[in-house]
């Protein structure tokens, strides 16, 4: 039984996202792994800005300096 977790920042991801990184996922996990798509879980965790941090500096201070990951 494959848990497959995706873990991103609270920054407006749609529904319509969502369902497409769950099957975009299964679908993956199927093809690559040959596992049952019925017994495939992925979780969608959202955090707040101020839970997620890298570069030694929470997200929702550098959104305030314009700053994204590819741009640190």
């Amino acid at each position: 039984m494959p848990y497959i977790k995706i873990d991103v920042t609270r920054e407006g991801v749609t529904k319509e996202q969502k369902k497409a990184l769950i099957k975009g996922v299964t679908d993956l996990i199927t093809d690559v792994l040959n596992k049952d798509p019925q017994l495939t879980h992925v979780v969608i965790q959202e955090h707040d800005l101020d839970n997620w941090g890298f570069g030694g500096e929470q997200v929702s201070e550098l959104r305030a300096k314009g700053i994204t990951a590819d741009k640190k």
